[in-house]
């Protein structure tokens, strides 16, 4: 019997989302490096994609499945700095000693983005690992690539996961750049599906 991936739009902060994307994240590339020990990475994941899942219903979308076991987080296109205080704290407190590391991350993601940003941003896209290999990652994007045709925009998102690429790329992404993060960090590939 098939699957219907139904995606919805969430209005409202969802503990199930942090949850699921924390799971998805838990072996990621990037969040290794950062935070090498898992057992710290472990209880971090779910406070770090609660602030994400907080800033992007603030300025973007968060699109999940019904049971919240696939999300995605969502920028809109142009120039977003989210520069409240509170969520510099709180990002200081979950990464403590590894804060360094997530900045080096996050600046080298945002010096390869044109400025301004003309692509609807795919800021972060998980499935939950007993949900994985259902179609829910793939339906997650293309419902992205839907919304971002509307508006007559692309897409453009970064994976540190080599296998990603040939996903992405199958649902028509095209790499951008592929770049390492400076200090011994991982590899990434910045991505653009073109606009439709």
């Amino acid at each position: 019997m098939e699957t219907k991936h139904v995606i919805e739009t969430v209005t409202r902060q969802s503990s199930r989302i942090a949850s699921t994307l924390a799971q998805a994240f838990q072996g990621d590339p990037a969040f290794s490096w950062i935070v090498t020990d898992p057992d710290a990475r472990r209880p971090m994941l779910p406070r770090f994609f609660k602030l994400m899942a907080e800033q992007s219903l603030r300025h973007g979308t968060v699109l999940a499945s019904g049971q919240r076991h696939a999300a995605a987080l969502i920028y809109p296109a142009g120039e977003v700095k989210d520069d409240r205080l509170w969520d510099t704290i709180r990002l200081l407190s979950m990464f403590k000693t590894a804060l360094p590391r997530g900045l080096k991350v996050a600046e080298a993601m945002h010096a390869r983005h044109p400025h301004p940003q003309p692509y609807l941003y795919l800021r972060y896209v998980g499935v939950a690992p007993q949900a994985q290999g259902k179609g829910w990652g793939g339906a997650l994007v293309r419902a992205v690539i839907a919304s971002a045709a509307e508006v007559g925009q692309g897409v453009l998102l970064e994976t540190a996961t080599p296998s990603n690429v040939a996903i992405y790329s199958r649902l028509g992404f095209q790499i951008d750049s592929e770049w390492e993060v400076p200090g011994g960090g991982p590899k990434f590939w910045t991505m653009i599906h073109p606009a439709a």
